[in-house]
């Protein structure tokens, strides 16, 4: 790898002119930071402001305060009123999918050759005559958090639905298939809890195929996990035979770093969203830990939509936290995203390494979306929504369109995979309040109280991540 660089560089005398002639207006809201509060909160519409957003827009187009009329039509662009917010998500989706399909990067370079299926049109077929590839009995390492048939939960049909492209046929996960690809290399998944969902389904879906001696979760920490099918020790029984010792040497982990960038809220979790500090051109601390993977799987999104500006500081914390300055949601997901852009194109030899974008996974807040105004958001939901190309209230089009444009951009080709469409019908694959709350299983009182703990956006397991892996796995 080369030497790591990552950081956005602003230009103080621009920063200083800006603040003095720009005003900031922000609305304020007074939620906590809990499953009601998320269910209630909605992608940021808050005002703009107006100072290293103008900024970052000028260096980003290369051009000096005198060029007005091109810094407005950026503006526009980066307020949501640009070509991006214009399309449909539909075309977002179909395009992004396009760009997945033929692993488009920046500079018009293509990444290896991908599968030619569209899988962002497609609908979802029950058959209960396709088990799961696992359970949250059989896999001893999945989360209590995402276990909704141990935690309570009476319908078990969210498990047999399998998503069908209207082009072509999604091949079955294989673990097979997948350890001989990951043979002697090491996988990272980098973001959220959705992503560690990824993660945990990744695991479950190859472990069983390792023998016992050869698997192990060597470390399950906050920040990284660990799972590793190698043979641990010698053994000296001929418990299994030669064919059984697959000698896979894989490491498959998942690294905490929901924003990506660096945070004051990264470890431990400030719960208040007010509170957090993002360091939003820095991003070494936790891509230190990640050197020398040969496959990456990124995600971020759920966390910047909580409402709320965007505490965002340029420089060291050690400095203090004083000194941020409050951005959009839009804005500062953009300066961030660019950062780890810039991250992976001074670091990642793309010869020897594979990086991969989940895109976001949608939320399922507002049972209006799905005509059904009376619902208490995903509580009680036993089947997807099958009309066909539905969008709901939980996903942003103005998101994909900035992951979009930065990747357009990079030189290091990154495939996307394109979870969104697919999972936007499933409102009935979410744990609701068959799952954790602060450390505990919810129990029957929790259960008679929906609007207050009905989790909406998490997935159960297994689910509908174990699709996402599908889709994975295809382009490995």
């Amino acid at each position: 790898m080369k030497p790591a660089r990552g950081s956005l560089r602003l230009s103080g005398m621009a920063t200083t002119i800006i603040v003095v002639t720009c005003a900031i207006g922000f609305a304020s809201f007074l939620y906590l930071e809990d499953i009601a509060y998320l269910a209630r909160a909605s992608v940021s519409k808050l005002g703009y402001s107006c100072t290293i957003r103008d900024q970052v827009l000028k260096a980003d187009a290369g051009v000096s305060s005198a060029t007005a009329g091109k810094t407005q039509a950026m503006n526009r662009a980066v307020a949501g009123k640009g070509e991006e917010e214009d399309k449909k998500p539909k075309e977002m989706t179909q395009e992004m999918a396009a760009g997945a399909m033929h692993g488009r990067a920046g500079g018009g370079r293509k990444a290896r050759t991908a599968p030619e299926c569209n899988v962002v049109e497609g609908n979802w077929v029950f058959n209960r005559s396709v088990e799961p590839l696992y359970s949250d009995r059989s896999c001893p390492y999945l989360d209590r958090q995402v276990q909704c048939e141990n935690n309570g939960r009476p319908d078990t049909d969210y498990k047999y639905w399998h998503w069908q492209p209207d082009n072509c046929d999604l091949p079955r996960f294989d673990a097979a298939v997948a350890l001989e690809r990951l043979k002697g290399k090491r996988m990272m998944f980098v973001g959220d809890s959705l992503q560690k969902g990824m993660w945990l389904s990744f695991v479950c879906s190859v472990e069983s195929h390792i023998p016992e001696l050869e698997k192990s979760l060597i470390r399950r920490g906050r920040d990284l996990s660990i799972f590793v099918a190698k043979v641990i020790h010698h053994v000296t029984e001929p418990i299994y035979t030669s064919r059984q010792r697959k000698k896979y040497n894989v490491s498959i982990e998942f690294y905490w770093a929901p924003f990506l960038v660096e945070s004051n809220s990264d470890n431990p979790i400030i719960s208040d969203p007010r509170k957090r500090i993002l360091r939003v051109d820095s991003i070494y601390k936790h891509a230190r830990h990640w050197m020398d993977a040969d496959i990456f799987v990124f995600n971020t999104y759920v966390w910047w939509m909580n409402g709320f500006p965007i505490n965002s500081l340029w420089g060291s914390f050690k400095n203090g936290e004083e000194g941020y300055e409050e951005l959009d949601a839009p804005t500062a997901y953009m300066i961030g995203l660019k950062t780890w852009a810039n991250w992976v194109d001074s670091t990642v030899d793309p010869n020897r390494t594979r990086v991969f974008f989940t895109t976001m996974s949608p939320t399922h807040m507002r049972s209006a979306d799905w005509n059904k105004p009376q619902g208490i958001r995903c509580y009680n939901e036993t089947t997807p929504m099958l009309q066909k190309g539905y969008w709901g209230s939980g996903s942003s089009v103005k998101i994909m369109g900035i992951v979009d444009r930065i990747v357009k951009r990079m030189k290091v080709p990154v495939t996307f995979i394109n979870i969104t469409q697919l999972s936007e019908h499933r409102k009935d694959g979410h744990t609701s309040v068959y799952t954790e709350f602060k450390g505990k299983i919810m129990t029957e009182e929790h259960w008679a109280q929906p609007q207050q703990y009905a989790d909406c956006i998490h997935w159960c397991l297994p689910g509908v991540p174990d699709t996402w892996n599908q889709l994975l796995l295809t382009y490995l």
